[in-house]
């Protein structure tokens, strides 16, 4: 049996490190994990404590009704106002109080649109660089209707 002193102590220490890695398990882990699955359940109470920024598609369309009706005909259609222009819950409260900055296209559309070979076929995709020349999206796309070229108005925005 002088072979088995040595297994003795390697099960020690495979026993002290389970024990070790446990402990520091049970300190780093919060107590609420789990009871929801793979989630910590404390979050949902901290979330819903978070302050409402977003206001919604139709809060937006209540008040620039004649942009929703364009977005609705054209390509952006299923496009929630808030993944361009941005949180707008202090906007739709008081319209005067919080004036929304205004997106810049050549940024705001390559978020999406700028080509990937990630992206699927069929979304529209361009090499902004080649593309453009530099010249802003809404100097040939109508934001909310990309299809048809711009109106007089190019900022796509309600006056």
């Amino acid at each position: 049996m002088k072979g088995a002193a040595h297994l003795i102590r390697i099960a020690a220490v495979f026993l002290a490190g389970t024990l070790f890695l446990l402990g520091v398990r049970a300190y780093l882990v919060p107590h609420s994990f789990g009871k929801y699955g793979h989630y910590r359940a404390d979050s949902i109470g901290e979330v819903a404590a978070l302050p409402i920024v977003h206001a919604g598609h139709q809060a937006c369309e209540a008040c620039h009704s004649d942009q929703a009706d364009i977005k609705a005909k054209g390509k952006h259609a299923g496009v929630a106002c808030e993944a361009c222009h941005g949180p707008q819950g202090k906007h739709a409260d008081d319209p005067s109080a919080a004036v929304p900055p205004k997106p810049d296209p050549s940024v705001l559309c390559a978020q999406c649109h700028e080509a990937s070979a990630a992206k699927p076929k069929w979304f529209p995709q361009v090499a902004t660089a080649d593309h453009s020349g530099g010249v802003p999206c809404n100097a040939c796309h109508q934001p909310h209707d990309p299809a048809k070229p711009p109106t007089g108005d190019t900022t796509g925005e309600k006056k």
